[in-house]
């Protein structure tokens, strides 16, 4: 896939699907922007600043002021990839009105600011991924990480219905559903689990890099499962 002088916005870039995303598409020549939440975070990443990938220092991506930031004076934008966000195990009997704040600005407003600000910015046509979750399609696995599993079901159906008002204009929204990724920090917490059934990091940024790509001409709206063999 040739994505040479597309520039492409990845929130969340700095983690271990992020970097993933990121490398893919600077070896394929595409010009990266990756915000950080602080000179702490960009200090940490392991991508290195180069022509093809240029870290800044963006703030809380849940508030406009920070969103408008980031995507000003990146032109022409061609795609915007959002995989930040966090998660929280925690039961409803435990789950707060911040905890529930904390969830839907991390993993939903932070993806519908982008959104907006990437469609705003496409003046040509462009391509959008989102990341949702297996929790956010099949609800009922959900169990015992209910506001989580909320925020990650709002950014599926933010997905189809903004891929059907912007397809018009030549701007084709998806997103990828990961199960549990094969990840350092999930084997630390998942010590006994079989991690061979576990989709990769690289597998599933590759789905992303795909629908982002311009070799996607008509997939649309769509919420794609990346589970492996989970």
């Amino acid at each position: 896939m040739d994505f040479r002088d597309r520039h492409i916005v990845v929130t969340g870039g700095a983690g271990a699907l992020g970097s993933a995303v990121v490398e893919a598409l600077a070896a394929a020549g595409a010009i990266c922007h990756v915000p950080c939440l602080h000179e702490a975070e960009k200090r940490g990443c392991r991508l290195q600043e180069s022509k093809n990938i240029r870290l800044t220092i963006a703030g809380n991506l849940a508030e406009e002021a920070a969103v408008t930031r980031l995507y000003q004076g990146i032109a022409p934008l061609w795609g915007s990839i959002h995989i930040a966000g966090g998660f929280a195990m925690a039961p409803m009997r435990d789950t707060t009105a911040e905890l529930l704040r904390q969830q839907l600005d991390m993993n939903f407003v932070s993806c519908a600011l982008c959104c907006r600000a990437a469609v705003s910015a496409m003046t040509g046509g462009g391509r959008i991924v989102n990341v949702s979750a297996r929790p956010g399609l099949e609800w009922r696995s959900g169990a015992g990480m209910v506001a989580y599993t909320a925020s990650k079901a709002a950014v599926a159906a933010l997905t189809a219905a903004l891929a059907e008002e912007v397809a018009k204009d030549g701007i084709l929204v998806n997103a990828v559903a990961p199960s549990i990724m094969d990840t350092a920090a999930n084997r630390a917490s998942m010590p006994k689990a079989d991690y061979a059934l576990w989709p990769k990091v690289e597998e599933v940024a590759a789905t992303i890099v795909f629908l982002a790509s311009p070799e996607n001409r008509v997939t649309r709206g769509g919420i794609v499962p990346v589970y492996g063999k989970s």
